[in-house]
């Protein structure tokens, strides 16, 4: 039942109401749209695996109030200085004899200076000769510096938009929400797929979560992957202490993501410890198609690899030929992994 759905169909013109009136819709009528908008595209009971392991990890610039790698926030979290090259290659042929077809590396920075990308490229550079696609998470990026990647043969970029515009502010200062739209745009420009997405119990609305999809929907193109995570909360973050968001809200906002972006992969990221196994079914009823796998996302626990097959066992859902493996540690998920 793959890609029946014309390309018509995909639309970059949704409005704030439209996609609010979406969450309102009863329960069972919005998964039931979900789903047979995910048939349509996509095997319902297949999924993409990714892991995720820190390059570089702390000491961020920036004050992302649900960070434990920010230098702002007294979360104890000690930083590491950047992976060597030959560490990077060990790691990714690893990931390749186990079946792992894409590498995505990462780094807790604001952006990268001129210095650190020239060593990101050759990183880059490296798992390419080993026949992988790459994939990054550096924090923001110029033009220039998208073109470089792309040059370097970087296949994927990580840049989520954690929240909608009116709320962003409630959650991060040291950059603005145009900024992180301003290196979608280079990286896009740059002929690189976009894995972008958001985090969810912040103390965000309903609206701020419609308004956050509908920045994601009426980009030019829509992310190839839309990592949704739900907030991990760190002692010693601003967000710590924040109310729980209620677990049927979650899953609204992965049905309404996948009505939204049909043809993307949407990726149930951080938070998953903290889930049911019921909540999780649920999630892959409403359309997600893609998850973490492994003990850890960066700095936060993620459920375990067995624990995580004995789920999927349960439900009849296969996982695709190849493990999907992402080696990050910035901005959240492709951050916190509030993760890529």
């Amino acid at each position: 039942m793959k890609n029946t759905m014309t390309e018509t169909s995909i639309r970059h013109d949704w409005g704030l109401d439209e996609i609010e009136a979406l969450l309102d819709q009863p329960f069972n009528d919005l998964i039931f749209k979900a789903q047979m908008t995910h048939r349509a595209h996509f095997d319902a009971n297949r999924i993409q695996m990714s892991s995720l392991l820190s390059i570089k990890t702390g000491a961020c610039a920036e004050d992302c109030g649900y960070c434990s790698q920010s230098a702002k926030n007294a979360t104890g979290l000690e930083a590491e200085k950047l992976m060597p090259l030959d560490d990077v290659v060990e790691a990714a042929q690893s990931a390749k004899s186990k079946g792992a077809t894409r590498f995505c590396m990462g780094a807790a920075w604001r952006n990268p200076t001129d210095k650190n990308l020239a060593k990101v490229i050759e990183m880059v550079e490296a798992v390419h000769g080993l026949g992988m696609e790459t994939c990054l998470t550096l924090g923001m990026l110029t033009q220039p510096q998208a073109e470089q990647l792309r040059e370097a043969g970087l296949d994927y970029y990580n840049h989520n938009l954690d929240t909608s515009p009116e709320f962003y502010g409630n959650v991060i200062t040291t950059r603005t929400f145009d900024d992180r739209l301003d290196t979608l745009s280079h990286v896009r420009d740059a002929g690189i797929n976009v894995c972008s997405g958001g985090i969810l119990g912040m103390g965000e609305s309903r609206r701020d979560r419609a308004s956050m999809l509908r920045e994601l929907t009426n980009l030019p193109k829509h992310p190839e992957s839309v990592p949704i995570n739900m907030l991990v909360q760190v002692e010693g973050t601003p967000l710590f202490g924040s109310d729980e968001l209620d677990p049927l809200e979650f899953v609204r906002t992965i049905a309404v993501a996948r009505i939204l972006m049909p043809a993307s992969y949407v990726r149930l990221s951080a938070g998953r410890s903290e889930m049911s196994d019921e909540m999780q079914a649920l999630c892959f009823l409403a359309g997600a198609n893609s998850i973490f796998y492994g003990e850890r996302l960066l700095t936060t626990d993620n459920p375990e690899a067995d624990k995580d097959r004995a789920l999927l066992q349960r439900l009849g859902i296969e996982t695709e030929q190849t493990v999907e493996t992402e080696v990050k540690a910035a901005k959240v998920p492709c951050k916190q992994a509030q993760a890529g």
